[in-house]
């Protein structure tokens, strides 16, 4: 890239060289001089058209480096997504057992066990999705029954039956819901 430009940089001094030296010569009529000025000055559009396409050329490769960058993103938070997927049966399973667990030593192993599991899926950027009371959105909640409730507003979410999840903005799993009528 350095070559070009400067090769360009010479054929340009060479030619403006060329015709300094003609005119102090005296050689060159006004018809040869005028002739020369058009060469001179259609090699600097030359190099000038040049340059805007390197730049222009610098710059979609710069834009495909952040796409790629950004389906990279994408592909791992999928990736990540779907195997987060998998566990979360395990651990609505867990929440449903420890619900109705009998007073009993090993229950607090258990509840501890589930807390670290929240805690690593926290740290990965997954999120529960908060649903009771909330109004429904179809895009985080998933209704399976409405059901007339004293407490709550009509559209709005009674009970909670499988917690939703979210990775970012993205949802991973959405809420299983009963709404008011």
């Amino acid at each position: 890239m350095a070559k070009s430009k400067k090769s360009k940089k010479t054929e340009k001094e060479e030619v403006e060289e060329v015709v300094a030296e003609v005119v102090e010569q005296e050689m060159v009529t006004g018809e040869e001089y005028a002739t020369l000025q058009e060469e001179l000055e259609a090699s600097k559009a030359e190099v000038a058209s040049k340059e805007d396409e390197l730049l222009r050329s610098l710059a979609e490769f710069a834009n495909y480096k952040k796409r790629i960058e950004r389906d990279q993103l994408l592909k791992y938070q999928t990736m990540k997504g779907d195997i987060v997927k998998r566990f979360l049966p395990i651990m609505d399973d867990m929440l449903r057992a420890l619900q109705n667990a009998p007073e009993d030593p090993w229950v607090e192993g258990i509840q501890l066990i589930y807390r670290k599991m929240e805690g690593v899926l926290e740290a990965e950027g997954i999120t529960r999705i908060e649903a009771e009371g909330a109004d429904f959105d179809p895009n985080f909640h998933e209704a399976i029954a409405q059901m007339p409730s004293d407490e709550y507003e009509s559209g709005q979410v009674v009970e909670v039956l499988q917690h939703g999840y979210m990775l970012g903005e993205r949802v991973v799993r959405p809420a299983v819901v009963r709404v008011a009528e």
